[in-house]
């Protein structure tokens, strides 16, 4: 069986829900996720804002307009089967009902996620009644039912596969199975999600469960790039990335790939294709274990890191340093992307400001604390450290007119990672893909 992912943007319009059967028809199984339409989480972002202030009034006039817009959207997609459209404009209504419930009493933190997975429920029901409507033999299973988190909020590996598999026994014919990426259930039961992005990790955890031959993740560009088209004018699609290495681009900044996506498909070993639903005959990129060569493959950048500088006579011959200044970081759920060291400082960034006074004040036990914001990390990925020669020059070479806050180096064969201000990124991405790739 194989695993399809299709994005917001992939099921976006009528005219690409629609062109999704012809890429999901084929003689061979197919389990296919779905986002929510594109723009739809962002609404129900919106709508939970309002209701944690109070604006009842003005969440349920965003409701109205969401029930309308996939109203439209069923009319345009549907359009010739008119018994279709009437089952479907009830099912919206009940979801909009559902919505408006929220808004005649008090709002909680845990109701807000049972409004967030919405987009999916909705986005699922319209494909599966199209697929139907189109004469294909097709079976719906809810993400609900099989997808659930644990005490630690980690996917619960046993109780996905155990489920899952257990709704695709008794499915063995059906040549199309639909369900949601994204949402979830958590470990008492309640409706939860995997976080924005969510639905590329849903997509891996499924494959993984079911042992799939492949997972294929759809969007709207013709795989992962060289470098960030939104920054740098001319780039390239890679057509071939190791897990490592994806997975390197995808935490640094690489908006084609969900972070987390990439750990259940490595762990089991399940090649994934990154397409292009725009494109669907476009070669795309491969990602899997295997590696073709000591080359660059790719940067990336990301924004909004946090520099924290510690330094204190302290370190100096000190041991359980590193361990104090760490352990601060563990107790505020911190995470840290970059670490250099000195005999008396150390230096590591963050992208989580959330607990920042916090965490400094804690920190000034140990020494003088310096916090600079406004940073970003640049990534220069590939498989070519290790034995091979050149490529740090290669890259310190491109960057010798940026100011370079720090470097990380030798933590990793696929990662080269440099700290600099926000303000010299495309400077610096332009220069890199000049340098490496000798695109302009």
């Amino acid at each position: 069986m194989i695993v399809q992912k299709f994005g917001g943007t992939s099921v976006g319009k009528p005219s690409r829900m629609a062109s999704i059967l012809n890429i999901v028809s084929s003689s061979e199984q197919k389990l296919i996720v779905l986002s929510a339409l594109s723009g739809v989480t962002n609404s129900l972002v919106a709508i939970n804002e309002l209701l944690h202030k109070g604006e009842k009034n003005e969440a349920r006039q965003k409701i109205k307009e969401l029930e309308n817009h996939h109203i439209q959207f069923v009319d345009e997609l549907f359009s010739g089967f008119p018994e279709q459209i009437d089952e479907l404009k009830k099912i919206i209504a009940s979801h909009a009902k559902y919505m408006h419930d929220f808004t005649l009493d008090m709002f909680t933190w845990n109701e807000e996620k049972a409004i967030l997975a919405q987009g999916e429920l909705l986005s699922t029901a319209i494909f599966f009644h199209y697929a139907k409507a189109k004469g294909h033999d097709v079976f719906f299973i809810n993400a609900l039912d099989f997808m659930r988190t644990d005490k630690d909020v980690e996917p619960d590996y046993y109780y996905i596969k155990h489920n899952l598999n257990k709704e695709l026994d008794n499915l063995k014919n059906k040549q199309l199975v639909i369900t949601q990426g994204y949402i979830c259930r958590n470990v008492y039961g309640e409706i939860d999600n995997l976080r924005r992005g969510g639905s590329d990790y849903s997509a891996s955890l499924i494959g993984a469960a079911i042992g799939a031959s492949e997972i294929q993740i759809w969007t709207d560009i013709d795989g992962m790039h060289n470098n960030d088209p939104r920054v740098v004018a001319q780039t390239k699609p890679v057509r071939q990335i190791s897990f490592d290495e994806a997975a390197e681009l995808a935490y640094f900044g690489a908006k084609i790939l969900h972070p987390s996506s990439i750990r259940p498909a490595q762990e089991y070993g399940i090649p994934v294709w990154l397409k292009n639903t725009l494109q669907p005959t476009d070669e795309g990129t491969l990602i899997s274990a295997s590696s073709d060569g000591n080359q660059i493959k790719a940067i990336a950048a990301k924004d909004g890191i946090t520099a924290i500088k510690i330094k204190s006579g302290r370190m100096l011959l000190a041991y359980g340093f590193l361990r104090k200044v760490f352990e601060v970081f563990e107790r505020y759920k911190t995470s840290i992307d970059m670490i250099t060291t000195s005999e008396v400082a150390v230096s590591l960034t963050i992208d989580d400001t959330t607990h920042i006074k916090e965490i400094e004040q804690e920190l000034k036990q140990y020494g003088l604390v310096e916090v600079e914001h406004n940073k970003s990390i640049i990534c220069i990925v590939g498989d070519f450290l290790g034995e091979s020669k050149g490529y740090a020059h290669k890259v310190f070479d491109a960057l010798k007119e940026i100011p370079l806050r720090m470097i990380s180096y030798g933590g990793s064969k696929n990662n080269i990672s440099v700290l600099i201000e926000s303000e010299f990124k495309k400077e610096a991405l332009t220069a890199l893909n000049r340098s490496i790739f000798h695109l302009n």
